[in-house]
């Protein structure tokens, strides 16, 4: 991924690699906004079962992992679309390919196509990556910690989903 990344056209702005306080502050902010909705529906579904808090000692591993997702998703993807279809299109092009390496998990690929969505126009309009990996982090952290394990199978995606046997 970073030899597609860099030896490509695109400048170290285009990939938001450049401006790491450029709309940080929005960005951020649209993050809490987004945790705090995440938990109350996860509080008003508590019903349904248990969540699956992330383990502290792997925490960090998801945090990295979720800004290696950010580069994925916006400094590869939706640059080379937004090149040939235009940014809109760009982003919801960006977000469905996002959403089908969540699959075959239906509830991440529904949250994964909406924050995709939303990450690409945050993107779109900051060119800025590194708050976008630390709210996507803080969200996926709050999805698994709020939502019922029951449908997330512990955040699994692929051969992971269909392995797990507790549903």
């Amino acid at each position: 991924m970073l030899v597609i990344a860099f030896v490509g056209r695109s400048t170290s702005r285009e990939m938001g690699l450049a401006q790491p306080l450029a709309g940080a502050g929005k960005i951020l902010l649209v993050g809490a906004v987004l945790c705090g909705s995440t938990w109350s529906a996860g509080y008003a579904l508590r019903f349904i079962g248990p969540s699956y808090p992330i383990p502290w000692a792997r925490s960090w591993q998801y945090a990295i992992w979720a800004l290696v997702q950010q580069f994925i998703l916006q400094s590869i993807f939706f640059v080379r679309l937004e090149s040939l279809v235009g940014g809109r299109r760009a982003a919801a092009w960006t977000a469905s390919l996002y959403a089908a390496a969540h699959i075959p998990n239906p509830v991440l690929t529904l949250l994964s196509f909406s924050g995709g969505l939303l990450f690409c126009e945050l993107f779109r309009r900051w060119r800025n990556l590194f708050p976008l990996g630390i709210i996507h982090a803080a969200v996926g952290f709050t999805i698994a910690a709020s939502l019922p394990d029951k449908w997330l199978h512990h955040m699994r995606v692929g051969i992971g989903y269909l392995a797990d046997r507790r549903w």
